[in-house]
């Protein structure tokens, strides 16, 4: 039986957990390296993350609202270290690899496009004969084949438990406990030949805990931008188990506090919540199952990182919340919606006329098939960000919108 039992919840500063990924049990990277003598795998994985382009494009692509209406709303790269900062707290407190959990964290997505789900749908329109396009399946493309840094491969040559979590971190992608009932993307398909990635089985606790991380983010964070642009009052709040019980509790302790503050107190908690939910969840669930090895982690049959009943419950009226209030709300719809019609006209244009593509680009386009040149077409419009978008735009068009 797990000595889990205890809960005992870790600092830091004691060893990794039995079911802990171990940096030196790794299954390596497609292309052999030397080792670092300063750092183990994970920590390399990290540190290029963090070097590369499409970690840079993050400041300026958008999470909810488009990067320019406000200096105070999220981009995708704030949302990014958000998650990676609880994703941390979790590694943490179960004794995970905390290198190789924030790796996937940041990493988690490189590939969405210009205008947040916006681009996605538009793309995925447009690719819908070749396959689609998943913001997943493109981030790991970034990362094995887009981002030319290193003189001896393409990509980044991430480690296997990185890759991993990054295709798997929302849980297998084929076989009975297949996350969706959606082909898998030709991306994951083509490198799963060449680097295989066990795509049947659950990834690492340090994926599962990078993703639910995420879940905590969004949840909370769209909710404080909601009521930073006017969209949720607070006392709209109140219609939410979660929220609501929160703003009642802040209001009996700080009757005469402003807004703004009780704003960020809610959010505060709403955060401290979740994850303390979420630890003595997981906590609970390694110690009933007796989890003791990694390989027991994968072939647990279920994602042993996640909410209580209850809270993944509130965890859902808040999403729904969030889908009425903010990400249908009118004004936000209609930026989206011609946010979508610039992903498409660019990509109508460039398939029609990949010479007007920059120099690299062009070159690289010429003599493709139409399948292969929509698969370029899109790479080169999923890296933009919003405003590298709406520029090119403006380049092509007469028209442009204006997406404030």
């Amino acid at each position: 039986m797990s000595d889990w039992t205890t809960h005992r919840i870790g600092t830091g500063h004691d060893g990794l957990a039995p079911f802990a990924v171990h940096a030196d049990a790794s299954r390596g990277r497609l292309v052999s390296e030397p080792e670092s003598r300063t750092r183990t795998p994970f920590q390399r994985d990290r540190d290029r993350i963090v070097h590369s382009t499409a970690f840079r494009r993050l400041k300026h692509k958008t999470q909810v609202f488009v990067a320019y209406e406000g200096d105070h709303y999220r981009t995708r790269l704030t949302h990014t270290i958000e998650v990676s900062q609880i994703a941390r707290a979790f590694a943490r407190a179960l004794r995970l690899d905390e290198d190789l959990t924030e790796a996937i964290a940041l990493v988690h997505d490189f590939g969405h496009t210009p205008f947040g789900h916006a681009g996605e749908r538009a793309l995925d329109r447009k690719l819908a004969d070749f396959g689609g396009f998943d913001h997943n399946a493109q981030s790991l493309r970034i990362v094995t084949a887009l981002e030319r840094r290193y003189a001896d491969f393409d990509g980044l040559n991430l480690t296997f438990e990185t890759l991993e979590g990054l295709v798997k971190h929302n849980g297998p992608l084929v076989g009975p406990n297949a996350a969706s009932g959606h082909p898998v993307p030709p991306q994951i398909v083509a490198f799963d030949a060449r680097f295989p990635l066990a795509l049947d089985s659950f990834a690492s606790l340090e994926a599962q805990a990078a993703a639910i991380s995420d879940d905590i983010a969004y949840n909370t964070h769209d909710l404080d931008d909601g009521l930073r642009a006017g969209l949720i009052a607070l006392d709209g709040l109140e219609a939410l188990d979660l929220a609501g019980d929160i703003l009642r509790e802040v209001r009996a302790r700080h009757p005469d506090l402003d807004p703004v503050r009780t704003g960020h107190e809610i959010m505060r908690r709403h955060i401290t919540r979740l994850v303390e939910d979420v630890i003595a969840t997981t906590l609970e669930s390694l110690a009933m199952h007796a989890v003791d090895s990694v390989d027991e982690v994968r072939s647990a049959g279920r994602t042993l990182v996640d909410f209580s009943p209850m809270m993944r419950s509130q965890v859902a009226q808040t999403r729904a919340f969030l889908f009425q209030r903010v990400y249908r709300n009118p004004l936000i719809f209609d930026t989206m919606r011609q946010a979508e019609q610039v992903v498409e006209e660019l990509f109508d244009r460039l398939v029609e006329r990949p010479d007007l593509l920059p120099v690299g680009w062009s070159g690289a386009a010429e003599g493709l098939t139409p399948e292969r040149l929509a698969r370029h077409v899109g790479d080169y419009l999923s890296g933009m960000t919003d405003s590298f978008a709406l520029a090119e735009h403006r380049r092509l068009f007469d028209d442009t919108p204006d997406l404030r």
